[in-house]
């Protein structure tokens, strides 16, 4: 943990699987004060992602959560989803509740801004979807920029792409919003492919979540085992990483992940590498290091904040049987 306070968090995502995990964790982390969970197409459309993270919230009994909505294309208009990894809701696998938490009135960027000017410490934002709305809030309230503690991303590559040869999802789909994350000047730490495969939901993980027992693990269970058969059948990899929760794991307890600090910039214009993250981790461009690059995870350590939230939800509010 950073500090012996609880951190404020917003979380910026595009639920999604693995998102799912990013929100049960950020939420039930004791050391993770939760302030809203704000939506942006990506993994599904605007209305679907921004139902699904509603409807998580409901099914773990998060009833007090701020879930409000943000962007539904990237900055210069494309949209882009993944019905091939998440399905046609983007959240296919298993049931889920109708929703009972509520969406704000307002916007998400207004909401981020609002909490921002609010909170009494400077706010960790957390990104696991596409960047457009993080983009956005820096474009319109430059002013806010020190009521940000640091971004945490999930994003990005400093090898290999999962949508093209070497452009990672989220910065594939808006690679003009990252550019101007990466040039924003703020602290940044980048939680790419590099380190989310690693966090691999093995059959021992899939074991651990079923015996914790319950509506939710089973839920989840049901959700995970989709995600799996999917990243099998496009990717050929029998255990499927889940991306977005080791973003939250990296600032709930930084020994997760060993990061290196590097120059990190986007190409914008490349015919074949359009939302390639160029990572320089050997500095021979010479320039200045932007961000902290999570390369190695401690999946052990990982995997015990993951599912002792889980249990914590299960246990203290989740909706029965």
């Amino acid at each position: 943990m950073i500090d012996s306070f609880c951190v404020p968090l917003v979380l910026d995502c595009d639920p999604g699987h693995d998102d799912m995990f990013a929100i049960l964790l950020a939420a039930a982390h004791p050391g993770i004060d939760l302030l809203a969970v704000t939506t942006v197409a990506g993994n599904g459309p605007l209305d679907a992602v921004t139902e699904n993270a509603r409807r998580i919230c409901t099914l773990a009994g998060l009833d007090g959560t701020v879930v409000a909505a943000g962007a539904d294309r990237a900055l210069l208009g494309d949209r882009r989803t993944a019905p091939n990894i998440h399905g046609k809701t983007g959240l296919d696998g298993a049931p889920l509740p109708e929703p009972t938490v509520p969406l704000a009135d307002e916007d998400a960027v207004t909401v981020i801004a609002r909490l921002l000017e609010e909170s009494e410490r400077p706010v960790t934002i957390a990104a696991t979807g596409p960047l457009t709305n993080v983009a956005t809030l820096l474009e319109r309230r430059p002013d806010l920029k020190p009521r940000i503690e640091r971004i945490v991303f999930m994003g990005g590559s400093a090898g290999r792409g999962n949508t093209t040869p070497l452009a990672e999802f989220n910065v594939h789909t808006d690679p003009e919003a990252a550019d101007r994350v990466l040039r924003c000047g703020l602290p940044l730490v980048m939680c790419g492919l590099d380190v989310t495969h690693q966090a691999l939901a093995t059959p021992e993980v899939f074991e651990r979540l079923r015996s914790i027992g319950g509506l939710l693990p089973a839920t989840l269970g049901g959700l995970l085992r989709f995600f799996a058969g999917t990243y099998e059948k496009v990717y050929g990899m029998p255990a499927p990483p889940v991306h977005d929760p080791v973003a939250i794991a990296a600032i709930i307890d930084p020994d997760v992940v060993r990061c290196v600090e590097a120059p990190v910039a986007v190409e914008l214009a490349g015919e074949h590498t359009r939302g390639a993250t160029v990572v320089d981790l050997h500095g021979v461009t010479g320039a200045p290091a932007n961000v902290q690059v999570a390369l190695e995870l401690d999946s052990g350590r990982f995997w015990d904040l993951m599912l002792d939230a889980v249990r914590v939800l299960s246990d203290q509010g989740a909706l029965s049987d």
